[in-house]
């Protein structure tokens, strides 16, 4: 029994040729940074294609929120321990100052 919708890798190469015309128009910088976030969605190959949604560009896009939002809460998390620890030290430090 063949597919009716491609393998999802392949999707991802179709939709990133179709998006060629505005890559061209954007700056080196932005170039690169079009570049990984298209490559953000081989992440995610596997939940995108039981997806099964002939729009290609959907999971492709939802793949590349998914991935900033860990990157966000990740550095929430870190923000939240940096700020433990500094919370911490100015005591500690507050401490030792009126001794």
């Amino acid at each position: 029994m063949g597919r009716t919708i491609p393998s999802f890798r392949i999707a991802i190469l179709l939709e990133e040729k179709r998006w060629k015309l505005y890559r061209q128009y954007l700056g080196k910088k932005e170039q690169k940074i079009f570049k990984h976030m298209f490559s953000i969605a081989y992440l995610f190959n596997s939940a995108s294609s039981y997806a099964a949604n002939p729009i290609r560009i959907n999971p492709i896009l939802f793949s590349i929120a998914l991935y900033h939002q860990k990157k966000i809460s990740s550095l929430d998390k870190n923000k939240k321990h940096f700020f433990s620890i500094f919370i911490i030290y100015y005591y500690t430090y507050r401490d030792e100052k009126r001794k």
